[in-house]
C-alpha cells in the first residue's frame, strides 16, 4: 500500500476521522487531515480522557497528594454514608480502578439513572461493589471512572481541570480553555457530535468527568504521547515519574473474553515492543511504540460502529512508516 492508496482508504473506512499524525525520532513524518480540521481542531477524544486521568494519579502520587494506589477508595471520601451490609466497597483500592478489576452492582450500565442523579461521583459510588469479585477485570467504559475525579478533588483541595493545568497541560503549553457544561440531554448530545467545542466536561455537581468529556486537539493528544514515550520528561522538567510510567504501562489486568491487556488506564499493544496506547470511542488514539520511538495520534468524530483504530495502526500506519512509505 502507498500513502495515495492509504488516504483513499482512509476516505472510504474512516470517514469520521479528522486527524491522523505520525511522529518518529522527534519528527513528525506524516499527517492527514479530513473534514476541514487540522493539527488545532478539538475532538472529544472519549475515554482517551481516562488516560489523562491515570496521568494525574500518577503527578498526584509525586507530589504527595495520594499516598499510594493500595489505599482503599472510601479512605478519599470520609462524607459517603456505606449501605447496611456492604463490605466489598470498604476492600477496594485505587489499584483495583485502575486494572479495572473492581466489581459494580450493575449488569447493563444504568447510564439515564447516572447522568440525571446530580452528582455523578457518589452516583459512581452508589455503584461499586455488590456482589462481585475484586480482581475480575470488569471494562467500566463511563460509570465508575469519576469516582477518579472525586479522588482528585479530594486530595488536592484543586478542581480537576486546575489541578491537570497547573501541572500537566501548562508545562506542556496545551492550552484547555474551560469547563463544558450541558444542562440538557440534547446539549449533550450535540457535544458528542461538535467539531468546535473545546474543553472539559463539568458535572452537575461541580466535578469533572474522568471515564469521558476532555475535548483536546492532535497537537495536545501528541505532546502527552510524547511526553509518555521520553519517560515523563517534558523540555528538561520530569512531568510524571517515569516510574508511573512504567507501573502504567506494563500489563495489570487481562480482558480474557477479548484477549485485552491492560495497565493503569492505558490498554497495553504489544507486551515484547513495550507498545500501548490511550482509546476512546469512534476511533480517537494516542499509540506509543517507545521501540520504534513511534507516536501516532487519531481525533475522530463520533460515529457508532467504526472498524478498529489498533488495526489501522499496527497493520497499515504503522508499518509504512517503518518502510518509509510515509512522509509529509
Amino acid at each position: 500500500m502507498n500513502k495515495m492508496e492509504l488516504e483513499r482508504m482512509l476516505k472510504e473506512k474512516h470517514g469520521n476521522m479528522g486527524a491522523l499524525v505520525v511522529s518518529q525520532d522527534d519528527k513528525i513524518v506524516y499527517e492527514y487531515y479530513n473534514q476541514g480540521c487540522d493539527i488545532e481542531s478539538p475532538f472529544h477524544v472519549f475515554s482517551v480522557t481516562k488516560s489523562v486521568i491515570s496521568i494525574l494519579i500518577g503527578i498526584a502520587i509525586d507530589k504527595g497528594y495520594i499516598k499510594s494506589i493500595d489505599q482503599k477508595v472510601l479512605e478519599f471520601f470520609s462524607d459517603y454514608t456505606i449501605k447496611r451490609g456492604e463490605k466489598t466497597i470498604q476492600q477496594i483500592t485505587l489499584r483495583d480502578l485502575l486494572t479495572m478489576t473492581a466489581p459494580y452492582k450493575y449488569k447493563f450500565a444504568p447510564y439515564t439513572k447516572y447522568f440525571t442523579s446530580g452528582d455523578w461521583v457518589k452516583a459512581s459510588l452508589d455503584l461499586l461493589g455488590g456482589k462481585g469479585k475484586i480482581g475480575e477485570f470488569r471494562y467500566t467504559p463511563l460509570i465508575g471512572p469519576d469516582i477518579f475525579a472525586g479522588i482528585l478533588v479530594n486530595s488536592t483541595g484543586m478542581s480537576v481541570l486546575d489541578f491537570a493545568r497547573k501541572y500537566l497541560f501548562e508545562p506542556l503549553e496545551i492550552n484547555i480553555p474551560g469547563d463544558i457544561i450541558f444542562t440538557n440531554k440534547e446539549e449533550q448530545m450535540e457535544f458528542y457530535k461538535s467539531k468546535t467545542v473545546h474543553g472539559w466536561v463539568l458535572g452537575p455537581s461541580g466535578v469533572h468527568t474522568a471515564g469521558f468529556g476532555l475535548a483536546i486537539t492532535p497537537k495536545d493528544m501528541f505532546k502527552i504521547g510524547k511526553l509518555y514515550l521520553d519517560g515523563g520528561c517534558w523540555n528538561g522538567t520530569q512531568i510524571v515519574s517515569k516510574e508511573w510510567i512504567t507501573e502504567s504501562t506494563k500489563i495489570q489486568s487481562r480482558w480474557e473474553k477479548l484477549n485485552l491487556k491492560y495497565g493503569l488506564l492505558w490498554w497495553i499493544i504489544d507486551e515484547e515492543e513495550c507498545s500501548f496506547a490511550a482509546l476512546g470511542d469512534g476511533g480517537n488514539a494516542i499509540y506509543v511504540n517507545p521501540k520504534e520511538e513511534l507516536v501516532v495520534v487519531v481525533g475522530s468524530y463520533f460515529k457508532p460502529r467504526v472498524p478498529d483504530v489498533m488495526d489501522l495502526i499496527k497493520d497499515k500506519v504503522e508499518p509504512m512508516v517503518l518502510d518509509g512509505k510515509l512522509s509529509v
